[in-house]
Protein backbone atom coordinates (compact mmCIF):
# COMPACT_ATOMS: atom_id res chain seq x y z
CA UNK A 1 0.00 0.00 0.00
CA UNK A 2 1.45 3.33 -0.68
CA UNK A 3 1.73 5.73 2.02
CA UNK A 4 -0.54 8.36 1.84
CA UNK A 5 0.07 11.69 3.50
CA UNK A 6 -1.80 14.89 4.38
CA UNK A 7 -1.45 18.01 2.18
CA UNK A 8 1.21 20.56 1.93
CA UNK A 9 0.29 22.94 4.95
CA UNK A 10 0.35 26.03 2.47
CA UNK A 11 -2.68 24.36 1.07
CA UNK A 12 -4.08 23.87 4.17
CA UNK A 13 -7.37 25.86 4.81
CA UNK A 14 -7.47 27.43 8.12
CA UNK A 15 -10.72 25.95 9.27
CA UNK A 16 -13.65 24.03 8.38
CA UNK A 17 -16.95 24.09 8.76
CA UNK A 18 -19.75 22.00 7.84
CA UNK A 19 -22.89 24.43 6.12
CA UNK A 20 -26.44 24.28 7.74
CA UNK A 21 -27.30 21.46 5.06
CA UNK A 22 -24.67 19.36 5.76
CA UNK A 23 -24.82 19.81 9.82
CA UNK A 24 -28.64 18.57 9.66
CA UNK A 25 -27.19 16.29 7.36
CA UNK A 26 -24.40 14.65 9.86
CA UNK A 27 -26.95 14.99 13.01
CA UNK A 28 -29.09 12.77 10.97
CA UNK A 29 -26.13 10.46 10.56
CA UNK A 30 -25.08 10.55 13.65
CA UNK A 31 -29.15 9.79 14.98
CA UNK A 32 -28.75 6.23 13.59
CA UNK A 33 -26.30 5.00 16.35
CA UNK A 34 -27.10 4.38 20.16
CA UNK A 35 -25.30 6.61 22.75
CA UNK A 36 -22.06 6.61 23.12
CA UNK A 37 -21.23 4.51 19.60
CA UNK A 38 -21.47 8.01 17.49
CA UNK A 39 -18.00 7.20 16.27
CA UNK A 40 -20.02 4.56 13.49
CA UNK A 41 -20.55 7.95 11.54
CA UNK A 42 -16.81 8.80 10.74
CA UNK A 43 -17.04 7.26 7.15
CA UNK A 44 -20.33 8.87 6.27
CA UNK A 45 -19.16 12.56 8.01
CA UNK A 46 -15.69 12.27 6.12
CA UNK A 47 -17.22 11.30 3.38
CA UNK A 48 -20.05 14.46 3.19
CA UNK A 49 -16.52 16.94 4.22
CA UNK A 50 -14.60 15.55 1.15
CA UNK A 51 -18.02 16.75 -0.94
CA UNK A 52 -18.15 19.60 0.45
CA UNK A 53 -14.53 20.89 0.41
CA UNK A 54 -14.06 20.79 -3.51
CA UNK A 55 -13.13 16.54 -3.25
CA UNK A 56 -10.71 16.22 -0.89
CA UNK A 57 -10.52 16.17 2.70
CA UNK A 58 -8.01 18.68 4.23
CA UNK A 59 -6.75 18.75 8.12
CA UNK A 60 -9.04 21.42 9.83
CA UNK A 61 -12.47 18.75 8.39
CA UNK A 62 -10.52 16.15 9.77
CA UNK A 63 -10.06 17.93 13.33
CA UNK A 64 -13.83 18.88 12.23
CA UNK A 65 -15.18 15.47 12.55
CA UNK A 66 -13.37 14.48 15.32
CA UNK A 67 -14.56 17.31 17.64
CA UNK A 68 -18.21 16.49 16.43
CA UNK A 69 -18.37 13.04 17.30
CA UNK A 70 -15.78 13.13 20.56
CA UNK A 71 -13.06 11.17 19.16
CA UNK A 72 -9.41 11.64 19.18
CA UNK A 73 -8.61 13.55 16.20
CA UNK A 74 -5.56 11.04 15.80
CA UNK A 75 -8.33 8.02 15.56
CA UNK A 76 -9.98 10.14 12.65
CA UNK A 77 -6.92 10.52 10.86
CA UNK A 78 -5.67 6.87 10.62
CA UNK A 79 -8.95 6.17 8.53
CA UNK A 80 -8.84 9.43 6.32
CA UNK A 81 -5.40 7.86 5.80
CA UNK A 82 -6.31 4.37 5.09
CA UNK A 83 -9.47 4.80 2.69
CA UNK A 84 -8.57 5.70 -0.55
CA UNK A 85 -11.66 6.98 -0.96
CA UNK A 86 -10.99 9.95 0.87
CA UNK A 87 -8.57 12.20 -1.29
CA UNK A 88 -5.66 13.90 0.44
CA UNK A 89 -4.63 16.34 -1.69
CA UNK A 90 -6.53 18.88 -3.62
CA UNK A 91 -8.41 17.76 -7.03
CA UNK A 92 -9.75 19.28 -9.72
CA UNK A 93 -13.12 20.32 -10.57
CA UNK A 94 -13.41 16.37 -12.69
CA UNK A 95 -11.10 14.27 -10.79
CA UNK A 96 -10.38 11.13 -13.00
CA UNK A 97 -9.62 8.04 -11.63
CA UNK A 98 -7.89 5.17 -14.30
CA UNK A 99 -8.41 1.88 -13.73
CA UNK A 100 -5.07 0.28 -14.25
CA UNK A 101 -5.46 -3.51 -12.97
CA UNK A 102 -5.46 -6.26 -15.74
CA UNK A 103 -8.83 -6.48 -17.28
CA UNK A 104 -8.08 -2.58 -18.20
CA UNK A 105 -4.98 -2.83 -18.80
CA UNK A 106 -5.36 -6.01 -21.48
CA UNK A 107 -7.36 -3.25 -23.23
CA UNK A 108 -5.73 -0.50 -23.73
CA UNK A 109 -5.72 1.43 -20.19
CA UNK A 110 -2.05 2.62 -20.69
CA UNK A 111 -2.91 4.63 -24.40
CA UNK A 112 -5.32 6.17 -21.45
CA UNK A 113 -2.87 6.65 -19.16
CA UNK A 114 -0.54 8.45 -21.85
CA UNK A 115 -3.49 11.06 -22.70
CA UNK A 116 -4.13 11.70 -19.32
CA UNK A 117 0.25 12.53 -19.41
CA UNK A 118 -0.49 14.57 -22.16
CA UNK A 119 -3.48 16.55 -21.48
CA UNK A 120 -3.42 16.67 -18.04
CA UNK A 121 0.42 16.23 -16.32
CA UNK A 122 1.53 13.56 -13.57
CA UNK A 123 -0.99 11.88 -11.63
CA UNK A 124 -1.90 13.90 -8.20
CA UNK A 125 -1.59 17.21 -9.69
CA UNK A 126 -4.21 19.41 -10.82
CA UNK A 127 -4.30 21.12 -14.43
CA UNK A 128 -3.22 24.68 -14.73
CA UNK A 129 -7.07 26.42 -14.94
CA UNK A 130 -8.06 23.95 -11.75
CA UNK A 131 -10.53 21.52 -13.80
CA UNK A 132 -8.82 17.97 -13.97
CA UNK A 133 -7.13 15.67 -12.24
CA UNK A 134 -6.29 12.43 -12.16
CA UNK A 135 -5.02 9.21 -10.66
CA UNK A 136 -4.57 5.58 -11.02
CA UNK A 137 -6.56 3.44 -9.21
CA UNK A 138 -7.04 -0.51 -8.70
CA UNK A 139 -10.59 -2.55 -10.46
CA UNK A 140 -13.54 -0.28 -10.52
CA UNK A 141 -15.95 -2.94 -11.43
CA UNK A 142 -17.01 -2.64 -14.69
CA UNK A 143 -14.48 -5.20 -16.85
CA UNK A 144 -16.28 -5.98 -19.22
CA UNK A 145 -16.16 -2.42 -20.76
CA UNK A 146 -12.91 -1.89 -20.05
CA UNK A 147 -10.92 0.31 -20.44
CA UNK A 148 -12.80 2.98 -17.91
CA UNK A 149 -12.28 5.40 -15.89
CA UNK A 150 -14.67 6.70 -13.34
CA UNK A 151 -14.58 10.79 -13.37
CA UNK A 152 -16.10 12.23 -10.09
CA UNK A 153 -19.28 10.47 -9.90
CA UNK A 154 -20.00 8.16 -13.10
CA UNK A 155 -18.02 5.60 -14.79
CA UNK A 156 -16.97 6.34 -18.38
CA UNK A 157 -16.57 2.99 -20.35
CA UNK A 158 -15.22 1.78 -23.65
CA UNK A 159 -12.33 4.43 -23.67
CA UNK A 160 -10.06 4.85 -26.38
CA UNK A 161 -7.28 7.65 -27.02
CA UNK A 162 -9.73 9.55 -29.11
CA UNK A 163 -12.68 9.76 -27.41
CA UNK A 164 -11.12 10.13 -24.07
CA UNK A 165 -9.09 12.99 -25.60
CA UNK A 166 -12.39 14.41 -26.63
CA UNK A 167 -14.15 13.85 -23.59
CA UNK A 168 -11.84 15.33 -20.87
CA UNK A 169 -12.09 18.21 -23.76
CA UNK A 170 -15.81 18.33 -23.27
CA UNK A 171 -15.40 18.37 -19.22
CA UNK A 172 -12.68 20.96 -19.46
CA UNK A 173 -15.24 24.05 -21.71
CA UNK A 174 -18.19 22.55 -19.45
CA UNK A 175 -19.92 20.63 -22.61
CA UNK A 176 -22.44 17.44 -21.08
CA UNK A 177 -21.15 14.86 -21.47
CA UNK A 178 -22.31 10.92 -21.92
CA UNK A 179 -21.80 8.55 -18.98
CA UNK A 180 -21.27 5.16 -19.79
CA UNK A 181 -19.84 3.54 -22.93
CA UNK A 182 -18.33 5.62 -24.93
CA UNK A 183 -19.32 3.67 -28.32
CA UNK A 184 -22.50 1.84 -29.29
CA UNK A 185 -22.86 -0.84 -26.79
CA UNK A 186 -25.74 -0.42 -24.89
CA UNK A 187 -25.17 -1.28 -20.64
CA UNK A 188 -22.45 -4.36 -20.68
CA UNK A 189 -24.12 -6.01 -23.95
CA UNK A 190 -21.65 -7.37 -26.76
CA UNK A 191 -20.63 -4.95 -29.36
CA UNK A 192 -23.12 -4.72 -32.04
CA UNK A 193 -26.39 -5.73 -29.67
CA UNK A 194 -27.32 -9.01 -27.79
CA UNK A 195 -26.88 -12.63 -29.92
CA UNK A 196 -29.60 -14.28 -27.41
CA UNK A 197 -33.62 -13.99 -27.47
CA UNK A 198 -33.39 -12.96 -30.82
CA UNK A 199 -36.82 -15.22 -31.85
CA UNK A 200 -39.34 -13.51 -30.82
CA UNK A 201 -41.20 -17.26 -30.87
CA UNK A 202 -39.45 -17.63 -27.44
CA UNK A 203 -41.43 -15.13 -25.93
CA UNK A 204 -44.87 -14.59 -27.61
CA UNK A 205 -46.66 -17.41 -26.21
CA UNK A 206 -47.34 -19.31 -29.28
CA UNK A 207 -44.72 -22.01 -28.38
CA UNK A 208 -47.10 -23.07 -25.97
CA UNK A 209 -50.30 -23.00 -27.06
CA UNK A 210 -50.77 -21.58 -30.85
CA UNK A 211 -51.68 -18.84 -29.32
CA UNK A 212 -54.89 -20.00 -27.45
CA UNK A 213 -52.63 -20.82 -24.20
CA UNK A 214 -54.50 -17.53 -22.05
CA UNK A 215 -57.31 -18.90 -22.73
CA UNK A 216 -56.01 -22.10 -21.65
CA UNK A 217 -54.83 -21.23 -18.82
CA UNK A 218 -57.73 -19.35 -17.68
CA UNK A 219 -59.83 -22.16 -18.00
CA UNK A 220 -57.17 -24.02 -15.59
CA UNK A 221 -57.54 -21.59 -13.02
CA UNK A 222 -61.46 -21.56 -13.09
CA UNK A 223 -61.57 -25.29 -12.73
CA UNK A 224 -59.10 -25.25 -9.71
CA UNK A 225 -61.22 -22.61 -7.77
CA UNK A 226 -64.48 -24.45 -8.37
CA UNK A 227 -62.92 -27.39 -6.88
CA UNK A 228 -61.32 -25.71 -4.15
CA UNK A 229 -65.18 -24.03 -3.55
CA UNK A 230 -66.37 -27.84 -3.63
CA UNK A 231 -63.92 -29.08 -1.13
CA UNK A 232 -64.71 -26.22 1.42
CA UNK A 233 -68.31 -26.83 0.91
CA UNK A 234 -67.87 -30.17 1.75
CA UNK A 235 -65.54 -29.86 4.84
CA UNK A 236 -67.99 -27.22 6.52
CA UNK A 237 -71.18 -29.93 5.96
CA UNK A 238 -68.58 -32.31 7.83
CA UNK A 239 -68.29 -30.04 10.67
CA UNK A 240 -71.99 -29.19 10.45
CA UNK A 241 -72.73 -32.59 10.76
CA UNK A 242 -70.22 -33.28 13.74
CA UNK A 243 -72.30 -30.42 15.91
CA UNK A 244 -75.32 -31.82 15.92
CA UNK A 245 -76.28 -33.67 19.14
CA UNK A 246 -76.58 -37.15 17.95
CA UNK A 247 -72.68 -36.76 17.41
CA UNK A 248 -71.61 -34.92 20.48
CA UNK A 249 -73.20 -37.47 22.70
CA UNK A 250 -71.24 -40.35 20.94
CA UNK A 251 -68.26 -38.50 21.02
CA UNK A 252 -65.50 -39.60 24.13
CA UNK A 253 -65.66 -37.83 27.50
CA UNK A 254 -62.74 -35.81 27.44
CA UNK A 255 -63.71 -34.51 23.73
CA UNK A 256 -67.63 -33.52 25.33
CA UNK A 257 -66.60 -32.84 28.83
CA UNK A 258 -66.83 -29.18 28.56
CA UNK A 259 -67.64 -26.51 26.16
CA UNK A 260 -64.34 -24.67 24.65
CA UNK A 261 -61.90 -27.11 27.31
CA UNK A 262 -59.36 -28.26 25.00
CA UNK A 263 -58.12 -32.08 24.20
CA UNK A 264 -55.97 -33.41 26.40
CA UNK A 265 -53.83 -34.19 23.51
CA UNK A 266 -53.78 -29.85 22.68
CA UNK A 267 -51.71 -27.01 24.27
CA UNK A 268 -53.42 -24.50 26.76
CA UNK A 269 -55.36 -26.80 29.41
CA UNK A 270 -56.88 -24.97 32.31
CA UNK A 271 -55.43 -25.25 35.85
CA UNK A 272 -58.28 -23.34 38.07
CA UNK A 273 -60.97 -25.77 39.86
CA UNK A 274 -62.99 -23.21 38.07
CA UNK A 275 -62.42 -25.03 35.18
CA UNK A 276 -62.56 -28.75 35.93
CA UNK A 277 -64.41 -30.87 33.55
CA UNK A 278 -67.63 -32.71 34.96
CA UNK A 279 -65.83 -35.91 35.24
CA UNK A 280 -62.93 -33.75 37.50
CA UNK A 281 -65.69 -32.93 39.99
CA UNK A 282 -66.65 -36.72 40.01
CA UNK A 283 -69.81 -36.25 37.67
CA UNK A 284 -68.79 -38.65 34.85
CA UNK A 285 -70.95 -38.62 32.20
CA UNK A 286 -72.19 -41.40 30.28
CA UNK A 287 -70.17 -41.88 27.46
CA UNK A 288 -66.96 -41.53 29.73
CA UNK A 289 -68.67 -44.51 31.46
CA UNK A 290 -68.74 -46.59 28.82
CA UNK A 291 -65.60 -45.56 27.39
CA UNK A 292 -64.27 -46.83 30.81
CA UNK A 293 -65.39 -50.16 30.77
CA UNK A 294 -64.05 -50.60 27.27
CA UNK A 295 -60.16 -49.97 28.47
CA UNK A 296 -59.23 -53.32 29.34
CA UNK A 297 -60.27 -54.24 25.73
CA UNK A 298 -59.31 -50.83 24.00
CA UNK A 299 -55.99 -49.41 25.83
CA UNK A 300 -56.40 -46.78 23.78
CA UNK A 301 -59.32 -45.64 24.68
CA UNK A 302 -59.69 -42.29 26.33
CA UNK A 303 -59.39 -42.86 30.08
CA UNK A 304 -62.04 -40.74 32.55
CA UNK A 305 -60.73 -37.67 34.75
CA UNK A 306 -60.87 -37.67 38.07
CA UNK A 307 -59.51 -34.94 40.02
CA UNK A 308 -57.14 -36.26 43.27
CA UNK A 309 -56.65 -35.16 47.04
CA UNK A 310 -54.70 -31.80 47.13
CA UNK A 311 -52.80 -29.89 49.53
CA UNK A 312 -53.10 -26.13 50.17
CA UNK A 313 -49.43 -26.38 51.67
CA UNK A 314 -46.69 -28.81 52.56
CA UNK A 315 -47.31 -31.13 55.74
CA UNK A 316 -44.92 -29.28 58.34
CA UNK A 317 -43.77 -27.48 55.73
CA UNK A 318 -41.79 -30.19 54.26
CA UNK A 319 -42.44 -30.85 50.78
CA UNK A 320 -40.71 -34.24 49.50
CA UNK A 321 -38.42 -33.12 46.45
CA UNK A 322 -40.13 -34.34 43.57
CA UNK A 323 -37.05 -33.87 41.51
CA UNK A 324 -35.89 -36.79 41.92
CA UNK A 325 -38.82 -38.68 40.35
CA UNK A 326 -37.40 -39.19 36.99
CA UNK A 327 -38.79 -36.94 34.10
CA UNK A 328 -39.14 -34.29 36.78
CA UNK A 329 -37.06 -31.07 36.72
CA UNK A 330 -37.48 -27.50 38.20
CA UNK A 331 -40.22 -26.31 36.03
CA UNK A 332 -42.98 -29.44 36.67
CA UNK A 333 -42.03 -29.56 40.34
CA UNK A 334 -43.41 -25.77 40.69
CA UNK A 335 -46.26 -26.85 38.69
CA UNK A 336 -47.17 -30.16 40.03
CA UNK A 337 -46.57 -27.54 44.08
CA UNK A 338 -48.69 -24.99 42.52
CA UNK A 339 -51.24 -27.51 41.62
CA UNK A 340 -51.33 -28.58 45.41
CA UNK A 341 -48.87 -31.99 44.86
CA UNK A 342 -46.08 -32.03 47.61
CA UNK A 343 -45.12 -34.99 48.69
CA UNK A 344 -44.61 -38.62 46.93
CA UNK A 345 -47.32 -40.28 48.81
CA UNK A 346 -50.26 -38.01 47.29
CA UNK A 347 -48.48 -39.67 44.03
CA UNK A 348 -48.51 -43.23 45.09
CA UNK A 349 -51.79 -43.10 45.77
CA UNK A 350 -53.27 -41.55 42.56
CA UNK A 351 -55.82 -44.13 40.26
CA UNK A 352 -55.14 -44.23 37.21
CA UNK A 353 -58.14 -41.80 36.32
CA UNK A 354 -56.90 -38.94 39.13
CA UNK A 355 -52.96 -39.60 37.06
CA UNK A 356 -54.90 -38.14 33.68
CA UNK A 357 -56.25 -35.27 35.54
CA UNK A 358 -52.79 -34.19 37.03
CA UNK A 359 -51.53 -35.12 33.19
CA UNK A 360 -54.33 -33.12 31.35
CA UNK A 361 -53.14 -30.17 33.53
CA UNK A 362 -49.21 -30.05 33.08
CA UNK A 363 -49.03 -27.21 30.61
CA UNK A 364 -46.62 -28.29 27.88
CA UNK A 365 -45.79 -31.73 29.12
CA UNK A 366 -48.62 -33.81 29.08
CA UNK A 367 -48.43 -37.52 28.95
CA UNK A 368 -44.68 -37.12 31.09
CA UNK A 369 -46.53 -38.54 34.54
CA UNK A 370 -48.08 -41.34 32.19
CA UNK A 371 -45.27 -42.07 30.20
CA UNK A 372 -42.63 -41.79 32.85
CA UNK A 373 -44.49 -43.91 35.33
CA UNK A 374 -44.68 -41.23 38.24
CA UNK A 375 -46.94 -43.58 40.34
CA UNK A 376 -44.90 -46.51 40.24
CA UNK A 377 -41.82 -44.02 40.93
CA UNK A 378 -43.43 -42.60 44.10
CA UNK A 379 -44.06 -45.60 45.70
CA UNK A 380 -40.96 -46.59 46.10
CA UNK A 381 -39.93 -43.67 46.69
CA UNK A 382 -42.74 -43.25 49.84
CA UNK A 383 -40.97 -46.02 51.32
CA UNK A 384 -37.55 -43.69 52.08
CA UNK A 385 -35.78 -45.35 48.89
CA UNK A 386 -33.24 -43.22 46.98
CA UNK A 387 -31.98 -43.27 43.34
CA UNK A 388 -28.49 -43.02 42.85
CA UNK A 389 -28.75 -40.69 40.59
CA UNK A 390 -29.73 -36.65 41.52
CA UNK A 391 -32.23 -37.48 38.20
CA UNK A 392 -34.25 -39.87 39.56
CA UNK A 393 -34.62 -43.99 38.18
CA UNK A 394 -35.75 -44.13 34.82
CA UNK A 395 -38.72 -46.88 34.63
CA UNK A 396 -38.09 -49.99 32.56
CA UNK A 397 -40.80 -50.59 30.13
Amino acid sequence: MSVRRLAPDHVQPASFAFDAANENWADQQIAKYPQGRQASAVIPLLWKAQEQHDGWVPRAAIEAVAQKLDMAPMRVMEIATFYTMFNLQPVGEHFIQLCGTTPCALRGAEAIRKVCEEVIGPQSTVSADGKLSWLEVECLGACCNAPMAQINFDYYEDLTPDNFRALLDDLRHGRPTKPGPQNDRSCSEPLGGGETLKDAALYDGTVIGAGDWQARIADQRKAAAEAAAAKAAAEAAAKAAEATPVAVETKPATETAAAGRPKPSEPGQPSGASQDTPAANGKVSEAAVAASAKRADAPSAPIAESKPELLTAARDNKPDDLEIIWGVGPKLATMLNEMGVWHFDQIAGWKAEELAWVDARLTGFKGRATRDDWISQAKKLSTGWRPDSALGDKPVK
